[in-house]
């Protein structure tokens, strides 16, 4: 409740269950899962919020006002015929992740386990536009009640999983890297590889000066994480202690935010994520509060209460890997709460929308499909005045190879998510 009235509407709320301390406010107010009056707006609850123990519920869609819906409540005295309370608690709190579900081989939740991917309105930020809904009952209720509600932010992100391909990995990967291109008989890498280190060719990786120049003419500011684990089979960045990575680092905190981009290993030994902070608070000379795990690793409650446990108070991974989406059906940050412990956190989750590896590499769509596909995604979040992740990596912006084609999918991103919405809210 405290999500919808206050973040979402910009109310300013007192909960209360003492009925003497409701009758004598003289301000506007309602009544939740018990009516008092009839003369009192009353919305009638289906009693998840009240319980206390995780099982598995019958959600029952259905369609009011031409949104989808789920939690229906009979009773001819509620504003609403559905508890919009508990089914927006129900989606971001991610109720259905703490169920048993199948997972994949890098043990992540899987998007097709998910309500919204089977009901289909994965590319809808329902809990957003349930808080409009919300507005216009209480608005009609009470028409002198001021609303502040979110305005539309574009902020993107990018991972730093390796920021370079071929420079700065030292000797022994250097080496490593050039005897399984010869196995291969991989001859135009080869070649690339000995010019990229001999300084006569640029580093396919190093493509952070045309995000600069992209950053000046759009004047936005983004978010970066960096992987600082040691080498690992899924974490393979530039040793954390090269000088050239750490000047980079430094570079980028003047003109965007950096976080730490948590290892893949430290997902099944949490103590390293200690370590991987600790590395870029020197770095930055600074205390690091945001966070995305490398390979969107979450696992709940567990993965969040280590960043708690490590003071992290910003976290950027709710998305899935396999398809765009808004994975707890908002476009809007919000507290993470822990079911397990019932009790609400001040760690802030920021959910994102998309991501490059999502359209090329699970999709396999093509350049302007996937143009199209971001575009109805940000046209979703400009109707709600939500905020528009999009999750990239350097790598992916070089514009050659594989990625032929996709620097015009970011920079026209960048364009449409920079653009102000049409319409007010």
């Amino acid at each position: 409740m405290q999500l919808m009235l206050s973040r979402l509407l910009g109310l300013e709320v007192d909960f209360t269950n003492d009925i003497q301390v409701f009758h004598q406010y003289e301000g506007p107010k309602f009544s939740y899962s018990v009516p008092v009056e009839k003369k009192y707006l009353y919305f009638a609850g289906n009693g998840l919020l009240i319980e206390s123990n995780i099982h598995a519920r019958e959600l029952r869609h259905f369609n009011y006002e031409g949104n989808l819906v789920f939690f229906p409540v009979i009773d001819k005295y509620s504003a609403l015929p559905f508890d919009l309370f508990s089914a927006s608690f129900y989606l971001v709190s991610r109720f259905e992740e703490y169920l048993p579900n199948i997972r994949d081989n890098h043990n992540r939740y899987l998007a097709a386990g998910s309500d919204a991917y089977q009901q289909g309105y994965l590319h809808k930020p329902l809990v957003n536009i349930w808080s409009l809904l919300l507005r216009d009952v209480l608005k009609k209720k009470f028409p002198a009640l001021k609303f502040r509600l979110p305005v539309y932010r574009f902020i993107p992100s990018i991972d730093i999983d390796a920021a370079f391909a071929y420079k700065n990995k030292g000797l022994t990967r250097a080496l490593g890297g050039m005897v399984k291109a010869f196995q291969i008989r991989d001859l135009d890498e080869v070649k690339l590889r000995i010019k990229v280190l001999f300084n006569l060719e640029h580093d396919p990786f190093d493509t952070f000066k045309l995000q600069m120049k992209l950053q000046h003419l759009y004047k936005y500011r983004p978010v970066y994480f960096v992987l600082l684990a040691d080498y690992g089979i899924n974490d393979k960045n530039i040793p954390h202690t090269n000088r050239y990575f750490r000047q980079l680092i430094r570079y980028l905190a003047d003109y965007a935010d950096i976080g730490i981009h948590p290892s893949y290993a430290s997902s099944i030994e949490p103590s390293l994520m200690v370590m991987e902070t600790a590395r870029l608070a020197k770095i930055l000379k600074r205390e690091v509060e945001l966070s995305r795990q490398h390979f969107l690793k979450i696992s709940l409650p567990e993965t969040y209460r280590n960043l708690i446990n490590n003071d992290i108070t910003h976290d950027y991974t709710m998305g899935y890997a396999e398809v765009p989406g808004f994975r707890a059906s908002i476009c809007t940050e919000f507290p993470f709460f822990d079911l397990d412990q019932d009790l609400q956190t001040n760690l802030i989750i920021h959910p994102f929308a998309v991501m490059d590896g999502t359209l090329h590499d699970y999709m396999k769509v093509s350049p302007q499909k996937a143009i199209n596909t971001i575009r109805e995604l940000i046209v979703e979040v400009k109707k709600v005045g939500g905020t528009f992740i999009p999750l990239w990596h350097n790598s992916t912006l070089n514009d050659s190879g594989e990625w032929k084609g996709w620097l015009r999918v970011y920079t026209e991103m960048v364009e449409e998510g920079m653009k102000k919405p049409a319409d007010s809210i």
